[in-house]
């Protein structure tokens, strides 16, 4: 415990601590019924073969897929090109960095109002339902043509913040991010064609885009019934390509609202979980849906994943197509959003509101009442 306080998460710590700080005690009604999440039945969602869409263009989307853009967000794509040897290396340096003492860790402590570093579970900025994880997240800018700079963002940033001896980290961490730009870009044909428009109709909205990958550590914990890894929120970001381990957590609220039944996505090796975030719905009109989600631990095994958050560039405005504003050849339908840019919806996120099931209404609203303060939500991150 730190002073006036202020808890620390020291996961090492921490996880063998049979009763936790009442900083990361939940609400009764956000918790998972069960400890770890056990028991909670699974959610069927879509598996688009990406490969085998690519190739056939102009081949139908799998069944169920346009449906479950439009009722949850949420569904999976294989034979995405991703190697697995990747996938293994991003997980060895994973678990290397979390292994590591906490004051190294710290070296790449997020600070206020940014939306990179270390976090061991935001106590840094509240002071109550605190996700029992620890995260490193930083910046992907996608590089163009010659920008070189761009190209070896995310070595840079490793051995800036952290050293040396953390360029090999930085190196599986920049061929994985320019491997989840890449699929990223590819799945944006897939949600292309499920709201009926050409193929690439929506890829110029992301070229140069800044994107944001993340890697989370869930600590096992001795009462998972009473805490959760990430409460319920839906990401304010675009897109989110994300892989699970073996142990699981990822639970959506079948139905998108916050009335429905909480159901639990299998781990896949093999697949991405696609999820839609507020900025693609709103880039749809609303026409996909940016579903509820939350993440829950296990009481004996840590839990790991890879987020990649994909993003237009900062400033580009957040408009939908024409195409998906016409009710006719002479009718423009009402819009449900205002424009706004990532830039102002990313600093709101991190500097006026915490994420939660209502950021996107509380961002509306906030433009609608002149850009003034925001009001504190409850829960940040995936």
């Amino acid at each position: 415990m730190a002073a006036a306080g202020v808890v620390v998460f020291d996961a090492e710590v921490l996880s063998r601590e049979e009763r936790i700080p009442a900083q990361f005690v939940w609400p009764a009604e956000d918790r998972a019924p069960s400890a770890g999440g056990c028991g909670v039945e699974e959610i069927a969602i879509p598996v688009v073969d990406l490969g085998e869409f690519l190739r056939h263009g102009d081949r139908e989307l799998p069944r169920g897929v346009a449906e479950a853009c439009e009722r949850h967000g949420f569904f999976q794509v294989v034979n995405h090109g991703v190697p697995a040897a990747l996938l293994a290396d991003a997980y060895r340096c994973l678990d290397a960095f979390y292994a590591r003492p906490l004051a190294d860790k710290q070296r790449a402590q997020r600070r206020p109002g940014e939306s990179h570093g270390y976090a061991s579970s935001f106590t840094g900025r509240f002071r109550s339902c605190l996700p029992w994880k620890e995260t490193l997240s930083f910046n992907c800018p996608a590089g163009t043509g010659g920008d070189t700079q761009s190209a070896a963002a995310v070595v840079d940033y490793f051995v800036d913040v952290l050293g040396e001896d953390y360029r090999h980290m930085g190196e599986v961490y920049q061929e994985y991010s320019d491997e989840m730009a890449r699929l990223a870009m590819d799945v944006t044909e897939v949600l292309a064609a499920a709201l009926g428009l050409r193929r690439g109709a929506l890829r110029g909205f992301f070229d140069g885009g800044d994107s944001i990958m993340r890697l989370n550590h869930y600590p096992a914990c001795r009462q998972p019934q009473l805490t959760l890894g990430t409460g319920p929120h839906r990401d304010p970001t675009s897109l989110t390509l994300l892989h699970q381990d073996d142990v699981g957590g990822l639970q959506v609220c079948a139905g998108g609202g916050g009335g429905g039944e909480w159901r639990a996505v299998r781990p896949r090796a093999d697949a991405f979980v696609v999820n839609i975030g507020d900025t693609f719905a709103a880039l749809t009109d609303g026409r996909h849906a940016s579903c509820l989600h939350r993440a829950v631990v296990s009481g004996d095994r840590a839990r790991r994943s890879l987020a990649f958050f994909f993003n237009p560039p900062l400033d580009r405005v957040v408009r939908p197509p024409d195409a998906l504003l016409l009710e006719d050849e002479k009718r423009r339908r009402p819009r449900a959003f205002p424009d706004f840019t990532w830039r102002e919806f990313l600093e709101f996120t991190q500097k006026h509101y915490r994420s939660d099931a209502s950021t996107m209404d509380a961002f509306v609203s906030w433009i609608a009442g002149g850009r003034g303060d925001g009001h504190g939500g409850r829960q940040e991150g995936k």
